[in-house]
């Protein structure tokens, strides 16, 4: 089952925004248990009045201030350390609200509507709009009223958000000394006090990875291409999951010459193959971007007029301004001292079990730190789950299946459930419903642009287990789509449901012959 971002939606201190290795269904759902024997949650023996705080949390993202909320709401007294307030480039780029708000999911989604505009104006002239220009992207202009729209954000989690539910907000960093302390940094005078609590969240969210080749100081990541003081006019971008897609697509759309790299046959690994094609091809006919499978650069050089080279394992060369790289997020456990408490990690994640509790019994973890699923949402879900659990006598053991998620490329893909792949490995026997055409504010300009509609049906019981979407407004689509496939939805269901006309979207409850079928995993067009 394939659960995205993208791009981006996290948080830095709870959850990423942004992308970590593309992962199956299978995978999601071992990772979520391994190494953590699973047990009933409960505080530790000691009383409450022994601590300072019933719950400190290091990590104000999305995962973070929804369990810091919820559990205040409940009545526990809870402190929130975030190293940073306000957004900004040194030395951390994030800051109260996590990846999401100052350097993921928020700001993307701003470029996202900006590189969209130009699409949109090319074909006003087969509406009948005469003189229509794209005219000139203003990339200071943008960064300035970006830039203006996260304070505020960051004002509001803090004044508003956390103030208000009762919340201690500390700006500084948090350092563990044991299983129930921590040594507080205090950012502004860099003193260090320790406070204690019964319980101990650590929500401190992943971080960029780059591979370690030569030149790779002169690559930037999704953390500084939101502060680059100008808009490259040749990029490079490195990596096949949906932050390097994100941004191509996004660079692309705002005027910038791109090249994508990717090492793999094809991007988007872990996603329905159907879409993974279907996105390759709309980029190849509808985008600027030159699209290099099966490359790996190698080395990084810079040139004598600041521009910069791209060598690959063959020797090709590429000429850019700014090469961004998007390989990979790791766990920003450098420096929580976690050994001190001997909380347990595998690589630079924190393993956990359902209840997003660690080996260490009175140390939770949630969001991307503890390598589930990098997703905003599924971060807000955890620490609300958490906090339930722990402060609110609840039983409620965290949620991973059937999760939607979006790619935010052009088209965007929106996708639940399980890939067609993923299906016929669990069910065996699956029928299999889709659709490719040209959407009608496409078709009436003449515009070669197509969109595609997948279901997926395990056979059976006729459940809609997966459903994938690629055209205009996806992730709008498949949030409402979510709700029924979550709920247990049959293809019945999907047919008893009258269509909105003229829509895409009615294709979803209008698809009534199965393209193709798969009995014992093997693939038939037609049943005897």
């Amino acid at each position: 089952m394939r659960m995205s971002f993208l791009l981006l939606c996290a948080a830095a201190r709870g959850t990423t925004a942004f992308n970590l290795p593309s992962l199956s269904a299978s995978q999601l759902r071992s990772s979520s248990l391994r190494s953590v024997t699973t047990t009933r949650l409960h505080s530790t023996s000691s009383d409450s009045s022994d601590f300072d705080y019933d719950l400190l949390v290091i990590g104000g993202g999305s995962g973070g201030v929804r369990a810091s909320r919820i559990a205040s709401g409940h009545g526990a007294k809870v402190a929130l350390l975030e190293t940073k307030l306000s957004h900004g480039v040194d030395p951390y780029y994030s800051a109260i609200g996590g990846t999401c708000v100052n350097v993921g999911c928020v700001p993307k989604k701003l470029m996202v509507f900006a590189s969209r505009y130009p699409g949109e104006i090319r074909e006003m002239e087969g509406y009948g709009w005469k003189g229509a220009s794209e005219g000139t992207f203003d990339w200071k202009v943008f960064l300035d009223n970006k830039n203006k729209e996260i304070t505020r954000l960051n004002n509001v989690y803090q004044n508003f958000v956390l103030k208000n539910a009762g919340v201690q907000v500390i700006e500084a960093r948090g350092t563990l000394t044991g299983p129930n302390s921590i040594q507080v940094h205090t950012t502004a005078t860099g003193e260090s006090s320790t406070l204690t609590a019964k319980n101990i969240l650590i929500a401190v969210g992943g971080w960029p990875f780059k591979p370690d080749i030569p030149g790779i100081e002169h690559a930037i990541t999704s953390n500084e291409i939101f502060y680059l003081e100008e808009q490259p006019k040749r990029m490079v971008v490195v990596g096949g999951g949906f932050i390097a897609l994100e941004f191509a697509t996004i660079m692309d759309g705002l005027g910038t010459d791109v090249t994508l790299m990717y090492r793999g046959d094809l991007f988007l690994r872990g996603f329905d193959d159907d879409m993974r094609t279907h996105l390759k091809e709309e980029m190849e006919n509808n985008s600027g971007i030159d699209l290099k499978f099966n490359t790996d650069p190698k080395e990084i050089r810079k040139q004598d007029d600041g521009s910069f080279l791209v060598i690959d394992q063959d020797g090709n060369e590429v000429e850019c301004d700014s090469i961004l790289y998007a390989t990979g997020r790791k766990g920003k456990i450098d420096g929580l001292n976690l050994e001190s408490a001997g909380v347990h990690t595998e690589n630079s994640f924190i393993p956990v079990n359902e209840y997003s509790q660690t080996n260490v019994p009175s140390i939770y973890a949630v969001g991307d730190v503890t390598d589930r699923i990098a997703l905003t949402p599924v971060a807000l879900m955890e620490g609300h789950r958490l906090a339930d659990t722990v402060f609110g006598g609840m039983d409620r053991p965290v949620d991973h299946e059937f999760v939607a998620s979006t790619v935010f490329t052009t088209p965007e893909i929106g996708t639940v459930g399980y890939s067609e792949q993923e299906a016929v490995e669990k069910y065996g026997d699956i029928d299999v419903y889709k659709n490719r055409f040209r959407a009608m504010k496409h078709s009436f300009p003449q515009s070669e642009t197509y969109s595609l509609f997948k279901l997926i049906v395990e056979s059976k019981t006729q459940r809609v287990v997966g459903c994938h979407v690629a055209t205009d407004g996806a992730g709008e689509m498949v949030q409402g789509v979510a709700i029924a496939i979550k709920m247990g939805a049959t293809k019945e269901d999907f047919d008893n449901t009258i269509g909105i006309h003229p829509t895409s979207a009615e294709e979803l409850v209008t698809m009534r012959t199965p393209s193709y079928y798969y009995r014992d995993g093997q693939k038939v067009d037609k049943l005897e």
